[in-house]
């Protein structure tokens, strides 16, 4: 009888525990979800709104995570707690990071947006919110629909991280031109969930519907998890009648689709031009190799190509270009499955050599399109290694009479060089991200650029009836891509007349068109769902991705120009751009201000080990040369990383710390009782910097073992390994620690100092801890970097000899002489490498 009662009770405290568990894992309820989009004419406005309720008895944070795509915009954020609205508003970067420096140094702005992948990313606030309180997000964000391979494609993501009672998916399609065909995908899609998707659509409409119930969510009926995990996907294209293409009107905007279809293509003169650097050793070049061999098939056997590879030295496959014949396709393909990687990265030479093989060609077709594709995954560190030099070098060679494709492969390249490259050349720059499909990426990008079918394409337009204009000449347009040309109509035209004139293979072509302007405003005028100026947000929207892409290869006084017009649009029609902000305000009693920024492709990458700037240059072997520019001296070259970096409270010093701890176990770096924050670490036994650290927080008791391997967060009895290998968050009673894949941990928690530690893997893997919103340690902080924090101070009577390089400094009532130095710098947030600071030397 003992025994069947001490079982009831062990069951029955396990069920009250499970419960307890259930409770706790959706206390926190997503109980709407609503993604609602309007695409008209291919310019895409969407508002993704999340209602959530905190069913527990206690304050809880509700977090907000949407994914949206590279291209768009931002537009608006707001969130409402019980009633009261908090909203985003836009500002100037500049004076937004200034006015809100605190909120900027926390590293809070890196956290509302960041990139998660070649196509998104990612939009993330938490809030706390009380006991049955309840909070309403709303994110707004406006994007222009790019045809790629004749189709335009919307890209949703779908991941609620649990069932949602009203989940929804509208999305309303309107292209006067009309739609020609219409489909969706899902990476997630079941039989069950398949009934929960409905299409309807007549000539010039259309309306997906996905609506699925709780049970169609679950992936089993006993599970309560979800199976809304992936991409939802519209592809659609339009009918396309006119040769000139069609011009849409209303409210005194106009823009002008152009996509001819159908015409002959122009052979290729192709140079492809593999980077095989030891850094391509492995997957790398597999993935190289099997691409290679795919586009290989995709020739056409009037096009003419040929290879250059190159790592230190620079070699041809051949001495010319050959046609793409069955005998010299095969023997390519032999030579592809040899290539090998070793070496260091010499892409001066190589990109030189292919402007000069080409400019040698002899016996290619007389009307061809002529373009070197470079592929890449790591800095010049050979011959030539200023970028800038490098820049200039390959654009006076290739004079514009060839498009450079840069492609740079993984997070070790200069993506900002490789841009800037191929856009003052006539090309764009891609980046291919290492994953399993990385020889698809490259196999898909030739397909883009595969079918050029007109050259020096011109839109021309009545200069004295249209202002504003974008973008109207360009160097190529490729099958199953689009031109889009937009502006506005300066007075009361009647009629819009349009001339296009551009080189096919065929001959020289020249199209009329004539736009009806009221005519054409009468088509959007009783379409209710759609919303009115769009065609003036589509204008602004093209002008500032085409001002900001312009000033990328810009100098630098035309490059501010050309930043202060996109920022005037981004501010008057309320878009985050890399030149704005949203700043973010919370509700009293937590971290006030937050800002959205948006990310560019050349920010998602490592920090450069190599100097970009015009004071360097390296020569391979041969001593670093200081090169110096309007008799201006330029910074020393700094070749080593210190062990410890910090910036002295309220001054504009920055010391450079050393600390001979090697024969410790652990170094005490720093504690501070009313933070309740330590932070011990471990040097290396080969290096001499830091390999190891223990950060420990007492309220919540959480204990973070930092190293070169992985990150290991300790609560309780509990331990969860985060590795180096990829991006992950955790969040332990309002801690928050976020681990950037292969770069640096975050651990911020409100009214306490962010602990930051930088993952450098040049030359030698090691850990760089630095501290952000110092100014909430106590006078109590101590240690051998703590006390920097709270008894560090210049003496006024700089050194005896009173040199510039040279100083007293008082620590903890000890005088250090302290020399300036100049340093690599291992901190992410830092705008200068090197860092200009006062070195000195201490022993624990």
């Amino acid at each position: 009888m003992e025994e069947r009662t001490l079982l009831a009770l062990v069951v029955f405290s396990s069920l009250v525990v499970l419960a307890e568990t259930i409770a706790q894992k959706h206390a926190i309820e997503i109980y709407s979800l609503h993604v609602d989009c309007k695409v008209t004419s291919r310019f895409a406005h969407t508002i993704v709104t999340s209602k959530i309720v905190n069913r527990a008895n206690e304050s809880r944070e509700a977090t907000f995570e949407v994914e949206l795509p590279k291209t768009a915009f931002i537009t608006n954020f707001s969130m409402s707690i019980d009633g009261k609205v908090y909203p985003g508003i836009i500002k100037e970067k500049a004076s937004a990071q200034k006015e809100y420096d605190t909120a900027v140094l926390r590293g809070q702005s890196a956290g509302l947006v960041k990139i998660t992948g070649r196509k998104l990313e990612q939009f993330h606030m938490s809030v706390s919110i009380a006991a049955a309180s309840k909070v309403t997000f709303e994110l707004t964000y406006e994007e222009l629909l790019k045809r790629q391979l004749g189709k335009f494609e919307l890209l949703i993501k779908v991941r609620p991280k649990q069932l949602v009672k009203h989940f929804q998916i509208d999305v309303h399609i309107f292209e006067p031109q009309g739609i020609r065909v219409l489909e969706t995908d899902s990476t997630f899609m079941t039989n069950e969930l398949t009934e929960a998707l409905t299409k309807v659509q007549n000539e010039t409409k259309a309306h997906i519907l996905f609506k699925p119930t709780v049970d169609q969510q679950k992936i089993n009926p006993e599970l309560d998890e979800t199976l809304l995990n992936g991409d939802f996907v519209v592809r659609y294209d339009v009918k396309r009648g006119a040769t000139a293409g069609d011009i849409q009107i209303i409210n005194g905007y106009f823009v002008h689709y152009f996509a001819p279809h159908e015409m002959p293509v122009f052979p290729k003169n192709v140079i492809f031009l593999i980077d095989r650097s030891g850094s391509m050793a492995g997957r790398k070049i597999e993935q190289t190799r099997a691409a290679l061999l795919k586009i290989l098939q995709d020739l056409r056997p009037e096009d003419h190509f040929s290879f250059i590879t190159f790592n230190s030295k620079v070699a041809e496959w051949r001495s010319s270009l050959l046609q793409a014949t069955a005998e010299n396709m095969a023997n390519a393909a032999g030579f592809v499955q040899t290539l090998s990687a070793s070496g260091g990265t010499d892409i001066n030479r190589a990109l030189l050599t292919a402007v000069s093989v080409l400019d040698k060609a002899e016996r290619l077709p007389k009307s061809s399109v002529s373009m070197i594709i470079l592929l890449t995954d790591g800095q010049p560190t050979s011959g030539e290694s200023n970028v800038e030099v490098i820049q200039e070098n390959i654009q006076k060679a290739v004079n514009g009479k060839y498009a450079l494709f840069c492609l740079g492969f993984g997070f070790d390249v200069s993506y900002k060089f490789l841009e800037k490259m191929a856009l003052s050349n006539g090309g764009i720059a891609r980046r291919i991200y290492e994953n399993a499909d990385a020889a698809l990426q490259l196999q898909g990008f030739y397909q883009e650029v595969a079918t050029p079918i007109l050259r020096k394409i011109e839109m021309q337009y009545p200069e004295n009836a249209v202002e504003g204009l974008t973008k109207n000449n360009f160097k190529l347009f490729f099958e199953g891509s689009e031109i889009i040309v937009s502006g506005k109509i300066s007075n009361e035209l009647d009629l819009l007349p349009v001339e296009i004139k551009a080189q096919s293979h065929a001959s020289d072509l020249t199209l009329k068109e004539e736009a009806n302007v009221k005519e054409k405003e009468q088509v959007f005028q009783n379409q209710s769902y759609i919303f009115g100026n769009f065609i003036e947000r589509l204008w602004a929207y093209l002008t500032i991705q085409q001002l900001l892409e312009k000033s990328i290869s810009a100098q630098e006084e035309d490059q501010k120009t050309l930043e202060a017009q996109a920022l005037e649009l981004s501010l008057r029609y309320s878009f985050v751009t890399p030149l704005t902000s949203m700043v973010v305000t919370k509700p009293a009693g937590q971290q006030q201000t937050e800002l959205a920024n948006k990310p560019t492709e050349a920010d998602n990458e490592k920090p450069s080990s190599f100097p970009v700037g015009d004071a360097y240059r390296l020569r391979s072997g041969s001593p670093p040369v200081v090169r110096l520019r309007d008799k201006t001296r330029a910074q020393p070259l700094a070749n080593e990383y210190p062990q410890l970096l910090l910036q002295l409270p309220k001054q504009n010093e920055i010391i450079c710390l050393n600390t001979d701890g090697k024969a410790q176990p652990s170094v005490h770096l720093l504690s501070d009782p009313e933070q309740g924050l330590t932070v011990t670490g471990k040097l290396g036994d080969r290096i001499n910097h830091f390999v190891q650290f223990e950060v420990i927080y007492v309220n919540p008791p959480v204990r973070i073992h930092v190293s070169t391997d992985e990150i290991v967060l300790s609560h309780d009895t509990e331990s969860t390994r985060l590795p180096w290998t990829e991006s992950a968050t955790s969040t332990v009673q309002g801690l928050r620690v976020s681990v950037e894949k292969e770069r640096s941990i975050t651990a911020s928690l409100s009214d306490t100092v962010t602990v930051k530690i930088s993952f450098v893997k040049f030359p030698d893997d090691f850990l760089g801890l630095y501290f952000l919103n110092t100014d909430c340690f106590s006078d109590k902080v101590n240690g051998v970097l703590g006390q920097f924090y709270s008894k560090a101070h210049f003496e006024n009577n700089a050194y005896i000899n009173q040199r510039a390089d040279e100083r007293l400094l008082s620590v903890s009532g000890s005088e250090h002489k302290v020399t300036r130095q100049f340093k690599k710098d291992y901190r992410l947030e830092s705008t200068s490498d090197p860092v200009s600071c006062w070195s000195i030397d201490l022993t624990p």
